[in-house]
């Protein structure tokens, strides 16, 4: 634990170039909270600035160093948005003010920065990306020694420090140094196929979306090696178009290149590419929970998933849910977010889990969601099954009609404590006595994104529209204004 004491910025001149002029920015830091649900995340130039960034090197050097058992680099990545690499520069410049090393890899995907901080003798990582949000945001994930997400507690210390009150006792630092190292990303590639080399992929045409982001590099190569016939969309760094009508979040162009090239199954990645959604071979949707199915029916054919257990969010749909349990296994629901997914999984002992919107961690192959190595698992596991995706999925369960429709709320006070809107609360409980146990709500304010969420599940098509519509109208008119 980093002993914090009181302080001024005076009393830091001369540790690593830390003073007035310099780092000495906090008029500059917003007052609400910095880190949410998946790091700092937020528009460029409003939030997210040159000198934010370089104060958050700064302290967040300050804060892994004090932590560390021993010293070592922090490992450094990024995706394709335009701001990235003034982020990266920003954040390495004040990385090396507190006396960090930095390795920079350039662009790769997130997870990759998580493998490789968790297997060197870096004492933590940072990945420059906004996932899937759109061009102008950015945002910055800080990932401990053992590549998992930083803990809340050092999450506090480093916005303790950004603030000016309290400051960290460390002793004077040298100046760290920053080195380029994009050949450790090849390393990171062969995690990937290792574990599936004995299940090649030669005579399956597959279609990837890598959405102009930080998967170009990698995606196309990986299922290449593996002897797959790939077409590739979007395969280029583009800053002004990452997630743009494309990815994950976007699979209409995927569904017709899949069905235009008579392919065996399409993958759409986010920008980060930590999580992916599957299209199969007649032009379907397939998301986190039928990838959560599918993927925990192979782990207990293998004897590999320990108490049949699956982690999922309070997202899963009820039809994932009650045909697992037809099945004899377990799904335990955690608050939307891979980091409260995976501290389920840490603490149950869980092997599988992730969220319906395509983070997906399996603890067998990776410590943290990863899109390029779920969509080589569920392929090799197509060409296991010896017949197509969308027979697989035609033999799983059916989805309860779910609608997820978002709410814009600029206020964060009103939107955080949306709970306290009695006429929501009211229409809310109306709807659940409604539905009983043929459906369910879920409304939550989203940590990435200026918007509450609301979501309403129920075996009726039309009662779940119906629904949808009303709590929106409600939310809009208590909660937007």
């Amino acid at each position: 634990m980093v002993s914090f004491v009181t302080r001024t910025q005076s009393d830091f001149r001369g540790v690593s170039g830390f003073g007035e002029g310099n780092l000495g920015l906090n008029n500059a830091i917003p007052t609400t909270p910095l880190f949410g649900t998946d790091g700092i995340r937020g528009r460029v130039g409003d939030l997210l600035t040159a000198p934010l960034a370089l104060q958050i090197g700064f302290w967040t050097g300050i804060v892994l160093h004090s932590h560390a058992i021993n010293p070592g680099p922090v490992i450094l990545g990024q995706d394709s948005r335009n701001s990235s690499d003034m982020l990266a520069m920003a954040l390495s410049a004040g990385l090396t003010a507190a006396g960090i090393e930095v390795w920079y890899l350039g662009l790769c995907p997130t997870p990759c920065v998580a493998y490789l901080t968790s297997i060197s003798q870096a004492i933590g990582g940072v990945m420059i990306s906004a996932s899937h949000n759109p061009p102008e945001d950015n945002g910055i994930k800080v990932f401990s020694a053992l590549g998992g997400k930083l803990s809340k507690e050092l999450q506090a210390e480093i916005e303790t420090g950004l603030r000016g009150t309290y400051v960290p006792a460390v002793p004077k630092l040298k100046c760290g140094r920053h080195y380029g190292r994009p050949e450790m990303v090849a390393e990171y590639a062969e995690t990937l196929v290792k574990p599936l080399r004995s299940t090649p992929l030669s005579g399956m045409k597959i279609v990837l979306d890598l959405a102009w982001g930080a998967a170009v590099g990698l995606g196309a190569s990986v299922f290449k090696s593996m002897g797959a016939e790939v077409v590739c969309m979007h395969n280029k760094a583009d800053g002004d178009r990452i997630n743009v009508d494309c990815g994950s979040t976007h699979l209409e162009s995927l569904q017709e290149v899949v069905l235009e090239h008579g392919a065996d199954i399409g993958f759409g990645f986010d920008g980060d590419a930590d999580r992916v959604l599957a299209v199969d071979n007649t032009g379907r949707v397939v998301d986190g929970d039928y990838i959560l199915y599918l993927w925990g029916n192979s782990l207990v054919s293998k004897q590999q998933l320990p108490d049949n257990l699956i982690v999922s969010t309070v997202m899963a749909n009820l039809g994932f849910e009650r045909a697992w349990n037809k099945l004899g296994g377990k799904l335990v629901r955690t608050a939307v977010g891979d980091q409260y997914v995976q501290a389920e999984m840490i603490k149950t002992g869980g092997m599988l889990g992730g969220e319906q919107s395509g983070h997906i961690l399996c603890r067998h192959y990776s410590i943290t969601g990863d899109g390029l190595l779920t969509a080589l698992h569920i392929a090799a596991l197509v060409r296991e099954s010896g017949v197509t995706l969308s027979e697989l999925v035609d033999q799983s369960f059916t989805k309860y009609p779910q609608i997820l429709k978002n709410v814009r709320v600029e206020d964060r006070n009103k939107r955080m404590a949306w709970q306290e809107c009695q006429p929501l609360m009211d229409a809310i409980a109306t709807a659940e006595v409604a539905m009983g146990d043929n459906g369910r709500v879920l409304v939550r304010a989203s940590g990435t994104e200026p918007v509450v969420r609301v979501m309403v599940e129920a075996e009726d098509a039309e009662l779940t529209q119906y629904w949808t519509d009303t709590l929106v109208a409600v939310a809009q008119m208590h909660l937007a204004c």
